[in-house]
């Protein structure tokens, strides 16, 4: 009814949707989190949003395998100014890439490790240099979308801008990635230590691009590549017996 989704509209919400294809299968996911009233249980909230998502978005891209995310959370009573007030939209561009990357959610400041608008943002820039420094690709835009509630990241997206390694997609390289990180927050935290009293320096200078040791997220990871990932590259780089052979050779010719 009109009046149950007035109980449950409430200023805060925000939506994502999800379609990959894996060979021929489409893989589909929607997520919906929105602030409600706390007399609205988390049935009726499914329920009712699961509807108003089925006749917005057009039938042909759902299917009996679409996995539908409402308020994952389970709760979701308190936000707007009076859950989100204070630094957290404090210079978010400024600490990252300036103008020239994307930047999704939260500022930093403002926030702890286990909201992914920071650790997230850690774990991509780690991903990122990474891949680079494996020589994977030359740059990278790594996305990582999570949903309130749900550990594992739903949507892992790279762009290599067209710099992939010969033999790779940016496809694989997600695969890599999946292989070789794990993004659920208690796992990032762990793994760069993001609960040690390391934050202060950051208040200035940025996130990125530091030398600081205890800033993990900088320090590349050695990536494990399956045997059918190494099929796939290709070595253009002459072995170093051909170039002897090459040279011996010239050095004949100029004797002649």
């Amino acid at each position: 009814s009109i009046f149950f989704f007035l109980m449950i509209r409430r200023p805060p919400r925000s939506t994502q949707s999800r379609s990959s294809a894996a060979s021929d299968v489409y893989k589909r996911q929607v997520l919906v989190s929105h602030q409600h009233d706390e007399i609205v249980s988390q049935e009726e909230i499914e329920k009712t949003l699961t509807e108003v998502v089925k006749q917005v978005i057009p039938a042909k891209f759902l299917d009996d395998n679409t996995k539908y995310f409402m308020n994952p959370s389970k709760c979701f009573t308190i936000g707007g100014p009076y859950g989100d007030a204070g630094l957290t939209g404090r210079k978010i561009i400024v600490d990252t890439y300036g103008g020239w990357a994307g930047h999704g959610g939260g500022a930093f400041s403002g926030k702890d490790p286990t909201k992914v608008d920071r650790s997230g943002a850690y774990a991509a820039r780690w991903v990122a240099k990474s891949l680079v420094n494996s020589k994977l690709c030359k740059r990278c835009t790594v996305q990582i979308s999570y949903g309130i509630g749900i550990a594992e990241p739903l949507s892992i997206n790279i762009n290599s801008h067209n710099s992939v390694r010969k033999g790779l997609t940016d496809e694989e390289l997600v695969d890599i990635v999946n292989e070789n990180f794990d993004l659920r927050p208690g796992a990032i935290i762990r793994d760069l230590n993001l609960r040690k009293p390391i934050y202060k320096k950051l208040s200035v200078f940025g996130h990125f691009g530091r030398n600081d040791p205890e800033f993990l997220w900088e320090v590349p990871k050695k990536l494990h590549l399956n045997e059918h990932i190494l099929s796939l590259i290709h070595i253009s780089e002459p072995t170093r017996l051909l170039s002897i052979s090459y040279a011996v050779f010239c050095l004949k010719k100029k004797k002649q």
